[in-house]
């Protein structure tokens, strides 16, 4: 499943569409401790977050996540927009928590029945 998929499925807010839509997703990652992120989350990996700040896109950079999904209603602070348009991160949201955003993600990667 690429970046561009898991926008399709309309299941998400678009903050920034990023550069790269085509890119592969290879698993979610669930992590709020950036310290963690930065040394586990694995590449290409849609990142589940409540972490909406500079930091939080640094750290999707260095990690080279394929994007940034901020959970529970979570968003990107003003500078922290404007710095993931410059960079090309792609930053989507949704209203639900945490695991059952990942539980998701999971389960159209492997094709299985979203409800």
């Amino acid at each position: 499943m690429t970046v561009q998929d898991l926008i399709n499925t309309n299941r998400f807010t678009v903050i920034n569409a990023g550069d790269h839509p085509e890119r592969e997703i290879t698993k979610p990652f669930c992590c709020d401790l950036l310290s963690v992120a930065m040394s586990r989350a694995p590449e290409g990996c849609a990142w589940v977050t409540v972490m909406g700040n500079m930091n939080t896109l640094a750290v999707a950079t260095l990690s080279d996540s394929a994007c940034i999904i901020l959970a529970e209603g979570m968003l990107l602070d003003e500078a922290a927009a404007a710095k993931a348009k410059t960079q090309g991160v792609t930053v989507l949201s949704t209203q639900e928590p945490v695991f059952e955003t990942a539980l998701m993600i999971c389960r159209l990667i492997h094709g299985e029945s979203v409800l």
